[in-house]
């Protein structure tokens, strides 16, 4: 179906909604304000049920359709902001100093308040919807938390779906792909313990950060030469910490950074050959390396079926040459992994204009992109649990 008139209509009201979360940012699991505007407006819109504090600060809203008996399928947004000053200078910018958001969660979240709001009136499918509201996807792992609270399995869901808006995407248009769509992420600290001494006499030391420079072109050489050019990898070292004054080679240095993959095999692959290569740099410098390796999350992968349909769905909305049904992967990391390796589902990108990209101070939420959301989200519903 194309876009409701509904949507449409309730524009002016979602978009009041997404300023207000947009004024009033929260981080991660923080969330009593964000937690306590979503629960009211489920409960006002007439939810059979609403339930808070799952994963700790998650709320989950149930609409029973006219006709029971039939699955229950999951419709997921992102509630958190960022730890970033806003610059965007918009009216409504954050009130909140040195928090912001400036992912766009808070379009996320009002964009399914609204098809919360649209099905609840209309009811017209045959099963529940389950409107999923996760808190901590910036780093905090919220629906890992969710999952282990029992999500799944509290609100008998079957499959899940979620989006995301996208910079650079023009207002209408949608973009997924099947398989990853978003990469797995970790995280390493090498910590190298060298002999520090007098800059003048580097000889009587082990020169630690002589080890760490070796050990960073050593890092980048994994996906320049032991990876192939077809397989996805990404290792970023961000940190490189060591010493305090000029005349001193420093005791220890310490090297930090990320590692982004499409496949577990690749995954796997480079923390083994990041051991290995910290292990080398020890025994040619004398200088003792620690690793510490984290994995964070996992590859968003989408499911094959689901994503046909959600494909089908977008075109119904948008028209079928605004879907972009095979974009390339990003190497961003997404949480929503962790819903999607539970039960099946799709995950696609929504248009937010010419705007600043994520995570940018200056970014904000492209309100014409509400009505499209709001009727993806509606129509996944109406469509696959038809009355």
């Amino acid at each position: 179906m194309p876009v409701l008139n509904r949507a449409v209509e309730t524009q002016a009201e979602i978009a009041a909604w997404r300023r207000h979360l947009h004024q009033n940012p929260e981080l991660l699991y923080d969330l009593p304000e964000t937690a306590r505007f979503v629960a009211e407006k489920l409960d006002a819109f007439g939810c059979d049920r609403v339930e808070t504090g799952i994963g700790r600060s998650g709320v989950v809203g149930l609409i029973k359709g006219r006709r029971g008996g039939g699955p229950v399928i999951g419709l997921r947004a992102d509630m958190d902001a960022l730890p970033i000053t806003e610059t965007s200078g918009a009216q409504w910018a954050s009130k909140n100093l040195g928090k912001a958001h400036s992912c766009g969660h808070d379009g996320h979240t009002a964009m399914l308040l609204g098809a919360a709001q649209y099905l609840s009136e209309t009811r017209n499918f045959r099963g529940s919807v389950a409107l999923v509201f996760q808190p901590a996807e910036e780093g905090g792992a919220g629906a890992l938390a969710m999952v282990r609270d029992g999500l799944m399995d509290r609100f008998g869901i079957s499959e899940i779906y979620g989006v995301h808006n996208l910079p650079g995407l023009p207002i209408g248009h949608f973009a997924m792909c099947k398989g990853p769509i978003m990469a797995a992420t970790d995280e390493f600290d090498l910590f190298i313990t060298g002999r520090g001494g007098h800059a003048a006499q580097p000889h009587r030391t082990i020169d630690p950060i002589l080890a760490g420079a070796q050990l960073l072109s050593a890092i980048q050489g994994i996906v320049a030469r032991n990876t192939d050019p077809l397989d996805s990898l990404v290792i970023s070292v961000t940190k490189f910490i060591a010493g305090e004054a000029y005349n001193v080679i420093p005791q220890t240095a310490k090297l930090s950074g990320t590692v982004r993959t499409l496949s577990k095999d690749v995954r796997a692959f480079a923390e083994r050959r990041i051991r290995e290569v910290a292990t080398g740099i020890a025994t040619v410098t004398g200088a003792e390396i620690a690793v510490r390796y984290q994995n964070n999350y996992p590859v968003t992968f989408n499911h094959d079926a689901q994503t046909e349909f959600a494909a089908r769905i977008a075109m119904g909305v948008a028209g079928e040459s605004k879907v972009k049904t095979d974009v390339a992967p990003m190497m961003a990391a997404e949480d929503f992994s962790y819903m999607l390796e539970t039960r099946p589902g799709a995950y696609i990108f929504i248009g937010n204009g010419d705007t600043p990209g994520l995570h940018h101070p200056a970014y904000d939420f492209n309100d014409e992109a509400i009505p499209y959301g709001v009727s993806y989200f509606a129509s996944i519903i109406e469509t696959a649990l038809a009355a």
